[in-house]
């Protein structure tokens, strides 16, 4: 079934995508007020995520109506791209959790610059060139059930998940969840980075993977859910809002921040080149960098951040940052390398090949 899935997945990636458009699923949240302006953002977000930052930017512009598209992380990106080369509007926000897609549509001109308090009070990693901003950073984290999962075998490291697969192969075989890096932007970066920071590690955690038939999917949520269902017992680079975010809703799953290394990565956004409403954009960016939208980001939204303490019921360091395990993946012309075209393939090409050519 994974060979079949993955042959799928090669299939799609062959077929031209500029031949037609993709429609996000739209949430629309109307203003508070009588109707002035309504601001179109195009995302890869969960809609119950941003809801929180949506309304409360709205008790500051009440006569603001705010369109929400979400899509996964490539569709999002190849629309972008798609609009810049042939100059037609895609939104006046963009969000994505792939930050080395937006920083590569920025180096193509199909940004818009924007330069505030706000975006000047950035790290210099979280801002590139006044066209890429951060506004949410947060862990790639290990989940587990604990009612499926006991504690001896609950893996706190990456080296500890190759261990656990080639000490109870057949007990996790098939019950393993992470992204399919061919149809996510974000797995993708996630495992770009993670062969930049332990290349001896990730090479046997790739190699654990294939011969435990790990299960793949597009999303977070996809994932996750299987988890809730029982479906699998362990998922590995899940983004930290959407594990605690699963977690609040389910006791059995517990989160966990690897210990030899954490993988930040930066939510970011940018006002594509087309944007008709360029000054409300500007506005909503200042409002998600500013000390009231992380607040609500942290305490709503997306609940961690690079410089609070986690929340309850997620087992890691007092701070990421301090205890050298976070590794924040920087905004920056270092993400072309990822999105180079010649490395990208080769990279998913290496990856596929691992879970494709099993003994039999």
């Amino acid at each position: 079934m994974l060979r079949k899935i993955l042959l799928l997945a090669n299939i799609i990636l062959l077929v031209p995508t500029a031949a037609f458009a993709i429609e996000g699923e739209k949430t629309v949240f109307q203003s508070p007020g009588p109707e002035k302006s309504r601001l179109i953002i195009n995302g890869v977000t969960d809609a119950d995520a941003i809801k929180p930052l949506i309304l409360d930017f709205q008790k500051i512009a009440t006569d603001v109506t705010v369109e929400f598209n979400d899509y996964v992380s490539n569709d999002l990106f190849r629309e972008a791209e798609r609009a810049c080369s042939t100059g037609q509007n895609y939104g006046d926000l963009l969000i994505s959790s792939s930050a080395d897609q937006l920083v590569k549509l920025a180096n193509d001109g199909c940004a818009i610059p924007h330069s505030s308090a706000e975006t000047d009070a950035l790290a210099s990693w979280a801002n590139w060139r006044n066209e890429v901003f951060g506004f949410v950073f947060e862990p790639a984290v290990i989940v587990y059930d604990a009612s499926r999962v006991p504690q001896a075998d609950v893996p706190r490291s990456h080296a500890d998940i190759a261990d656990l697969l080639r000490r109870k192969p057949e007990e996790y075989r098939d019950r393993i969840g992470t992204y399919n890096i061919q149809l996510s932007g974000v797995g993708y970066l996630l495992a770009f980075h993670d062969a930049l920071q332990a290349p001896t590690i990730y090479g046997r955690l790739l190699e654990s993977f294939s011969r435990a038939e790990v299960v793949t999917g597009c999303c977070n949520n996809e994932v996750l859910d299987q988890i809730a269902s029982g479906r699998l017992r362990i998922a590995y680079n899940i983004l930290g809002s959407y594990a605690y975010a699963a977690f609040l809703k389910n006791p059995n799953l517990r989160v966990v921040i690897p210990r030899d290394y954490a993988l930040i990565l930066p939510r970011a956004a940018l006002i594509p080149v087309k944007s008709q409403q360029t000054d409300l954009a500007r506005r909503f960016i200042d409002y998600l960098l500013s000390s009231r939208g992380k607040r609500v980001a942290r305490e709503e939204a997306f609940f961690l951040s690079e410089d609070d303490p986690l929340p309850e019921g997620v087992e890691g360091p007092a701070s990421l940052i301090e205890s050298g395990i976070g590794r924040p993946i920087r905004i920056g012309p270092a993400l072309l390398a990822a999105q180079d075209r010649a490395t990208r393939e080769r990279f998913i090409r290496n990856w596929t090949a691992l879970f494709t050519e099993l003994d039999p």
